[in-house]
């Protein structure tokens, strides 16, 4: 990978705004499609670990939640700069892992950081409704909230865009997530864990999750 600040190549999963192993020990190995090298080792996690992902993750909801959309709005603008200003280095870790032409790999990053930066605008226009009635005397009013945890598992032909599409509007609208890649292309998804960090997105708020094996962490995810 020809990355010019390897600070973006990570070789743990990030929960809770630490940056840890698998509680098992377990690893797995990420291999360039193209060549067949293997480019990073990472935690293989399962069933624990994703509790403690998403324990941290119900943890930081209610300061999330609380607050403005406009402050929310001010993280995610961050989150899409950064992402702006390092462009060229997530695409070489997207082509690298993902084996995606490297032309087709800078699109995908200006693409995905537009989810970014949509959402957070977007965020700011959460309105609510007032629907009409059938009783003379009564008000049917409607406010959207956020929900709480959200789990959040993607494919590997697209691994930064189809994160951020569903990153964006969870954390717009107040929620936390954590994050499950997929086991041929987690690179990109640590990549936004390390920017998130310089965002200053709150610890807990966003949880990511290695494995080579979807089901270990998505049971888990699906019947929490």
């Amino acid at each position: 990978m020809n990355v010019t600040d390897t600070t973006l190549i990570k070789k743990s999963a990030y929960v809770n705004g630490a940056w840890v192993n698998a509680h098992e020990g377990a690893t797995f190995d990420i291999t360039n499609p193209a060549t067949g090298d293997v480019i990073a080792t990472l935690p293989d996690m399962g069933a624990d670990d994703t509790k403690d992902a998403i324990a941290a993750a119900n943890k930081a909801w209610p300061a999330w939640r609380a607050l403005t959309a406009k402050e929310r709005a001010g993280y995610l603008r961050n989150l899409f700069d950064l992402m702006m200003t390092h462009q060229e280095d997530l695409a070489q870790i997207l082509t690298a892992e993902g084996g995606k032409p490297l032309a087709e790999a800078r699109a995908e990053i200006a693409y995905g950081a537009s989810f970014i930066e949509w959402f957070g605008e977007e965020a700011k226009r959460t309105y609510g409704d007032v629907i009409p009635q059938t009783i003379g005397d009564r008000r049917i009013v409607v406010t959207k909230e956020p929900i709480g945890v959200c789990g959040l598992i993607t494919p590997w032909n697209f691994p930064n865009a189809m994160i951020t599409r569903k990153l964006g509007p969870a954390l717009a609208a107040g929620c936390t997530v954590v994050i499950k890649p997929a086991a041929e292309t987690p690179l990109s998804a640590l990549a936004m864990g390390e920017l998130a960090e310089r965002a200053s997105i709150p610890a807990g708020v966003i949880n990511i999750l290695t494995s080579s094996s979807g089901a270990k962490i998505g049971d888990e995810l699906c019947a929490n």
